[in-house]
């Protein structure tokens, strides 16, 4: 669908035709014109008002459009980045503003106005007027203290003129060359820039520099490329939907999106790898969208889990990176219509909230209605950061509570479950998983740790016997030699290992040089990496299924027809990555560029990218759905594997379960104010 800027459209200042029918005057074109006293009086403020509301249209910056000269300058001057000023008004390059975009001055026809409708016009563009005004002072007032600011910093940022003669971020010729300052640097304007080239040249601290090695650089070039198609095939069939069908080239959208919802979540979950790509103009049209946009107005259900990691992750991420204030209070409004779910006996949050009715459930086939593990522990990062920098408590308060509800629980067999009621806070059935229904929640305990620069100890805690509880239980080893973490249900343990799990290669590495035995999770992380890449290589495609088996002939390969699939899933790239990034071990950035090949030739259409629905088929048939995490996960990981470490520095960003940065506390990144 054709994104349409409500701003272009707007009601003429004066109707066309009046409602009442008299014979006592006539305006229009005519021999003689027979007006009394009061309605001439009338006519001449009509005559002066709509000479001022003209003056106005033409004048004064339009407070809704991004591209307001003065709107625009003072974002750039926060960011310590001067743009080219174009003419607001489009004036000798043939723009027109969108707000004034085909609508002409409608003259008088020949049925006259009431007095009263003349008066109430009057009045409205006197209030019109009046309001206009009271932007513009506002915005000159911030215009005015933002420059003051800068300039104590920075002695040539209120300089007027020099604004217009630094070049755009694409067009920096020394990508060498170190700023005055970090901020200055990564808080560049991300929507004023690139406007007329879009080559991924952005010079980002700890976003874009190249690769040192050529090889390395080849390929991550390459998974530029395909962000590029992902995106741009979006942006022309499906743009503000969900997801896209790339075979069907229409919008897309499941049920954990509310249904048939159009809230942009590909949009939303792309930006921050554009943002690392230095694809800033795709990333300008994505920021536009979302302030313009976004509401999430729904009568249906949403899930909490899916909102927070892809929305509430994703605008925190672009906020992080950006400082730009719409991401912020776009998180908060979303958060917002989430709180209902936590209106439960214990705090413990539903997994679904309808956003009309402003009530939550759960879903009924998880052991009788209870909370799943991995969607309520999968909140802390963003909810925490939100906080941070909105200042407002209740988020940081909403997941403080989880966690105690959690701490006073006794710990069956010294793991968690995947079920709790939250209405007794009791656990449900004994069915343990660090793969769906359990994963993130691991996940969260060790980077909510890191994300608070390790002040939260609490968390770190939990984790170390969290994943104590998974190795005693679920870590086994197959005939074949492939270590593997099966799911632990009632009593026993499943030979199945599912994609999600893959992601705890990763993890387990991560958090080793904090750990008791270095070495130990280092070869853990190895192992898993090792066993998931099998899962690929075993398949006729090159890709991985959902599920694959640990028992029986065939190890590492899917059995059943309804685990064969693969819909773009980052996991097994995800821990590529963490185990290229603390090893150098090349073999990880082949593994990786193995599956970028297979997914350009099995995954690949003209119009973007599609699941497969069996994968152990050369020929395999395509699900026609280009999932949103491909662009924020797996795309994000492989440009990543093919990055240095000086691109997203572990000691500076976290990564929630959705791929999107956080800044570490304290840490360098951490350069937005937070309250």
């Amino acid at each position: 669908m054709a994104y349409i800027n409500s701003n272009t459209h707007s009601e003429p200042i004066l109707p066309l035709h009046s409602h009442r029918k008299t014979q006592n005057f006539a305006v229009g074109i005519g021999p003689k014109i027979y007006l009394r006293v009061t309605e001439k009086y009338v006519l001449a403020i009509v005559i002066i008002a709509f000479t001022l509301v003209f003056l106005g249209a033409s004048y004064l910056p339009s407070i809704s459009n991004q591209d307001d000269v003065v709107v625009r300058a003072i974002r750039n001057v926060e960011s310590g980045f001067k743009p080219v000023v174009k003419d607001p008004h489009g004036h000798g390059n043939g723009e027109v503003r969108a707000d004034h975009r085909g609508h002409e001055v409608e003259k008088f026809n020949d049925k006259a106005k009431s007095d009263i409708e003349i008066q109430q016009e009057i009045n409205s563009m006197k209030a019109h007027l009046e309001l206009n005004h009271k932007k513009m002072k506002t915005l000159e007032s911030r215009l005015q203290s933002v420059l003051k600011t800068h300039a104590d910093n920075h002695p040539k940022a209120n300089d007027i003129p020099d604004i217009k003669q630094k070049k755009p971020i694409s067009d920096v010729e020394n990508k060498n060359t170190e700023p005055d300052s970090f901020a200055v640097q990564t808080a560049a304007a991300p929507f004023d820039v690139a406007k007329e080239e879009d080559k991924g040249d952005y010079t980002g601290k700890f976003f874009n520099p190249e690769p040192e090695d050529p090889v390395a650089k080849e390929r991550r070039s390459q998974v530029v490329e395909m962000m590029k198609l992902a995106w741009d095939k979006y942006k022309e069939h499906a743009w503000g939907h969900n997801e896209l069908k790339p075979i069907s080239k229409r919008g897309h959208s499941s049920g954990i999106f509310g249904g048939n919802t159009a809230f942009g979540a590909t949009i939303v979950d792309g930006m921050d790898t554009l943002w690392m790509m230095g694809l800033t103009e795709r990333f300008n049209a994505g920021r536009d969208w979302i302030a313009s946009q976004l509401n999430f107005e729904t009568p249906s259900d949403v899930s909490v889990f899916e909102v927070n990691i892809r929305f509430i992750g994703g605008l925190l991420s672009c906020y992080g990176f950006t400082g730009d204030d719409v991401f912020k209070d776009k998180a908060a409004m979303i958060a917002d219509k989430l709180l209902p779910a936590f209106n439960t006996p214990t705090g413990i949050p539903l997994a679904l909230v309808n956003l009309n009715r402003k009530t939550g459930k759960n879903y009924g086939w998880a052991s009788g209605g209870a909370s799943i593990l991995s969607e309520f522990g999968s909140l802390h990062m963003e909810w925490w950061y939100l906080s941070k920098v909105t200042g407002n408590p209740v988020y940081y308060e909403k997941v403080k509570r989880i966690r105690e509800v959690l701490n006073s629980l006794s710990l069956p067999n010294g793991m968690y479950p995947n079920y709790l009621n939250p209405r007794t806070g009791k656990w449900g059935q004994t069915h343990v998983s660090i793969g769906a229904l359990g994963d993130s929640f691991y996940e969260y305990l060790l980077k909510v740790w890191l994300q608070t620069n390790k002040e939260d100890t609490e968390a770190k805690r939990m984790y170390d016997t969290a994943v104590k509880g998974v190795e005693t239980h679920l870590l086994k080893t197959s005939n074949g030699g492939l270590k593997y973490l099966g799911e632990y249900k009632n009593g026993r343990v499943d030979a199945k290992m599912g994609h999600l799990t893959c992601f705890a290669g990763g993890m387990f590495a991560l958090g080793a040089q904090y750990s008791d035995n270095e070495k130990h999770y280092m070869d853990l992380g190895a192992d898993i990496a090792h066993t998931c890449h099998e899962s690929y290589v075993r398949s006729a495609t090159g890709l991985g299924p959902e599920y694959f088996r640990l028992d029986g002939p065939n190890e590492a390969v899917a059995q059943r027809q309804n685990e064969k699939y693969y819909i773009l899933r980052p996991e097994v790239l995800e821990t590529h990555y963490y185990m290229y990034r603390l090893t150098k071990d090349n073999k990880y950035r082949e593994w990786a560029w193995e599956a970028v090949e297979a997914i350009n030739k099995h995954c690949r259409t003209p119009d973007g990218f599609s699941g497969l629905r069996d994968v152990s088929k050369p020929n395999s048939a395509k699900d026609d759905v280009q999932q949103s995490f491909f662009l924020a996960e797996t795309l994000k990981y492989l440009y990543l594997i093919f990055s240095d470490d000086n691109v997203l520095p572990l000691d500076q960003y976290v990564l929630n379960t959705e791929a999107h940065p956080f800044p570490i506390a304290s840490s360098e990144a951490w350069k937005y104010p937070v309250q």
